[in-house]
């Protein structure tokens, strides 16, 4: 069965496996567009998207507050692994329906936020590593959908900086990175 988050999901999770796929251990320690991450973070923090998001699916509580290292063994294929599962966590219909009992959030909401750490994280990644990134067309809409809604929300927790002013002919993907306070002109120093 899917759902329109897993299918969301499905798009989104290839691109950032392969990402992931592409990392070379000596670029680890290297800065990305996210101030407080340096790809190692970044990568541990994509670790914990895929697995407490399966946990919000089942409408488990989560713990955000301690990131474990999880770049030990083959933490490559281990990061394709549960990327899936959290695509077939969100092909159950029943993980769209009501509130999340721990996030206190619409479960619908919850899976868009899911697609867009998936989104603006694989920018960050593939930046921060040089790999190539495009963004599926089909994940703007829903990218947007969610920064517009929860954005303002994301910068007063603190999960979005202040919004990065971009251009109306920088496109759309470079204004919606900019709505969650990167600058889309930023490079590896």
């Amino acid at each position: 069965m899917s759902t329109e988050i897993s299918a969301l999901l499905g798009t989104a999770v290839p691109v950032m496996t392969g990402l992931v796929a592409g990392v070379r251990d000596e670029q680890l320690p290297q800065a990305t567009p996210c101030a407080d991450f340096r790809v190692r973070d970044l990568l541990n923090h994509l670790f914990q998207v895929v697995d407490n998001f399966q946990l919000v699916a089942a409408r488990r509580e989560v713990d955000w507050g301690v990131t474990p290292d999880s770049l030990t063994g083959d933490w490559r294929a281990a990061f394709a692994v549960e990327a899936d599962r959290m695509i077939l966590a969100w092909s159950d219909p029943g993980a769209l329906d009501g509130v999340s009992p721990g996030m206190g959030l619409p479960q619908r909401t919850l899976g868009l936020m899911m697609v867009v750490d998936l989104v603006v994280h694989g920018w960050d990644l593939a930046l921060a590593t040089g790999q190539p990134y495009t963004v599926d067309a089909a994940l703007v809409p829903p990218t947007a959908e969610f920064l517009d809604s929860m954005g303002d929300m994301g910068r007063t927790m603190g999960a979005f900086g202040p919004a990065v002013p971009v251009g109306a002919d920088a496109g759309r993907v470079a204004q919606l990175i900019g709505m969650t306070g990167r600058d889309p002109a930023w490079q590896p120093a």
